[in-house]
């Protein structure tokens, strides 16, 4: 990649985002991170990201209510990171406008192929 994507994760474990932050630097993208829902959206506002990687369950305000957000302003693909692992869950993210769905624990190679399959079909 010539100039690098921006990738905004949103995780209230930091070392979910430390590992995350890290993994995708060494892969060539930019990586900013925010600790909960409320920090995530004025990140969000605050940047121009060509992907968000969102924890579902969060204190305040969970990822569900932070799709719903964002989707009313943008259409940023948005993977979805949990260890909530039901249809359920993985069925309302998607209605809510979620594009991809990955269950905790997850493997770094999987999860950078993602972030760079979605990212590259955004900038086509």
């Amino acid at each position: 990649m010539s100039e690098k994507s921006l990738v905004l994760a949103i995780d209230d474990d930091a070392n979910v985002l430390k590992l995350i932050k890290a993994n995708l630097v060494l892969e060539g993208f930019e990586v900013i991170t925010a600790a909960d829902g409320f920090s995530g959206i004025r990140a969000f506002e605050d940047s121009d990201p060509a992907l968000i990687l969102l924890d579902v369950m969060m204190p305040g305000m969970d990822g569900l209510e932070l799709i719903k957000k964002i989707r009313t302003i943008s259409k940023v693909p948005i993977i979805m990171l949990t260890a909530k692992d039901d249809s359920q869950t993985l069925q309302q993210a998607l209605s809510l406008g979620a594009d991809d769905f990955i269950s905790k624990p997850f493997s770094l190679r999987e999860l950078t192929a993602r972030v760079r399959s979605k990212v590259r079909r955004t900038k086509a």
